[in-house]
């Protein structure tokens, strides 16, 4: 186990040098490049110091909840390493069954004749789209389903916004991300491997699928933060801003359940979930005017499970209420007998 700790922790650097993780170096500089003119347009004293202060204020980044996102990073990537490797889903067998089921379903088939690059393109863009529906469905199903969403809450419970919040999150909803990762590896390998046999791959950039990249390089790490980025009302009808993500952090009742899609805002317009960066004024962050009751690593990781189970409760009772209705109501309609 302390070795499992130790390589934990040692990998935990890492992800400033690793292309698949939000925090890479070069995901973190393009922010800081895009938060240029965002300072620019704020201030009219420009100064280095000034940008500096700009893109670090203390009551953002010593925050209490900052300092919980930074614990949180630590902490879960201690649990993961115990907890996820042996359960979580895995790609292969997903690939192989999806396969055959496409075989059984079609019949058999020759590759389709086609270039490499084109090969590639369809495959990197297959992967990218699964990805990001399945994204939006699984975070559509963390609102809209109540014991789910006690679990989500630890993330809504920020208070401010940094990078770091992305890994804020109880380890019930990373392994439900983990499961749903192998899913959509699965189904894209399965579909790729029907339809052009062992030629797939994909074009990556450092190892990381090209889309993603750019998505990270867009802005990804200003979605969590206080530093307000919009697209404009035609750009994000197609792509989530980092504006419009900030948004979905509001505490403002009107702007919960809105704008729960990761890269594409094509899933939000057709489930009318979508508000753009123009429609909304001044916002404050967190989950409404009520308080979670997350201010310790304890409470963050134990609330939720009590109130996921009186929510399953809850919903049980609901639901037995519906099927047998309440027996004194049914014995009171009945008309005494002379």
């Amino acid at each position: 186990m302390l070795e499992i700790f130790s390589t934990s922790l040692s990998e935990l650097p890492r992800y400033f040098s690793d292309a698949n993780k939000r925090i890479f170096y070069l995901y973190l500089l393009s922010a800081v490049a895009l938060a240029l003119p965002v300072y620019f347009a704020a201030t009219k004293q420009r100064t280095t110091l000034g940008f500096f202060k700009f893109l670090f204020p203390k009551s953002v980044w010593l925050a209490k909840s900052a300092k919980q996102d930074y614990a949180l990073w630590v902490v879960n990537k201690l649990i993961k390493a115990l907890m996820f490797g042996p359960i979580v889903l895995t790609m292969a067998p997903i690939a192989i069954a999806l396969s055959d089921a496409l075989e059984w379903l079609f019949g058999r088939t020759e590759p389709l004749a086609l270039a490499k690059w084109q090969v590639i393109t369809i495959f990197t863009f297959l992967l990218f789209i699964i990805d990001d529906l399945t994204r939006f469905l699984l975070h559509y199903a963390l609102h809209k389903i109540p014991f789910l969403w006690e679990f989500h809450k630890v993330h809504h419970s920020a208070k401010v916004l940094t990078p770091f919040t992305i890994y804020r999150s109880h380890p019930v909803e990373s392994y439900l991300y983990a499961c749903r990762m192998a899913i959509v590896q699965g189904i894209a390998v399965g579909i790729g491997y029907y339809l052009f046999a062992d030629a797939i791959s994909m074009f990556d950039v450092l190892g990381a699928n090209v889309f993603v990249f750019l998505f990270n390089v867009f802005g990804a790490n200003l979605r969590h933060s206080h530093i307000w980025l919009s697209w404009g009302d035609k750009l994000e009808g197609v792509f989530i801003s980092p504006a419009q993500h900030q948004i979905h952090h509001s505490d403002n009742p009107k702007h919960f359940d809105t704008n729960l899609g990761s890269a594409l805002a094509i899933w939000d317009r057709m489930t009318g979930t979508l508000i753009k960066a123009s429609e909304v004024g001044k916002i404050s962050i967190g989950v409404g005017q009520y308080d979670c009751g997350h201010d310790s690593l304890f409470a963050i990781y134990s609330k939720p499970f009590l109130e996921s189970a009186k929510s399953l409760k809850l919903s049980a009772k609901k639901g037995i209420n519906k099927i047998a209705p309440n027996k004194s109501k049914v014995t009171n309609d009945k008309k005494p007998s002379i």
